[in-house]
């Protein structure tokens, strides 16, 4: 995964700004979808353009980030291409991946560090689909 969207709102802006300097410090070429400041906004503005360009295969994966994690999560899942995990340790960033093939994480930046943020998009990105018997489970996932 080398093309990743990154979004989310006022709460996850700090934090959406520091990943997006340390994935182009990886190497990673980033679309930010917004927001530009701190300042309060609606999540569902900027998630579902990112959205709609991993379904459309302009984009690898994405990045959602807000207080808890939760709307932004909420909002990408209701694109049927899309499969949004709620993330707040390394592990289960591994096994969205690995489990589930999400291609977006969702990170509740007022419950984990920026650390501990850094470590689960860099793992759910260099994590692969393990496919076997999840692949069977994953594609039954969407309603189309």
């Amino acid at each position: 995964m080398k093309k990743v969207g990154i979004g989310g709102d006022h709460a996850g802006f700090e934090y959406k700004q520091q990943v997006i300097s340390f994935l182009e410090s990886q190497g990673y070429e980033v679309k930010d979808f917004g927001p530009d400041s701190s300042d309060s906004v609606d999540y569902p503005d900027y998630i579902h353009p990112m959205a709609t360009a991993i379904e459309k295969g302009e984009l690898d994966a994405g990045i959602a980030i807000c207080g808890s994690g939760n709307g932004v999560c909420m909002t990408a899942n209701k694109h049927q291409g899309i499969r949004a995990a709620l993330v707040w340790e390394t592990e289960l960033a591994a096994l969205s991946r690995q489990h589930n093939n999400a291609n977006v994480v969702c990170i509740p930046a007022r419950f984990v560090s920026y650390d501990l943020a850094q470590n689960m998009v860099s793992t759910f990105l260099s994590t692969d689909f393990e496919g076997g018997r999840h692949e069977r489970r994953v594609d039954k996932i969407s309603c189309q």
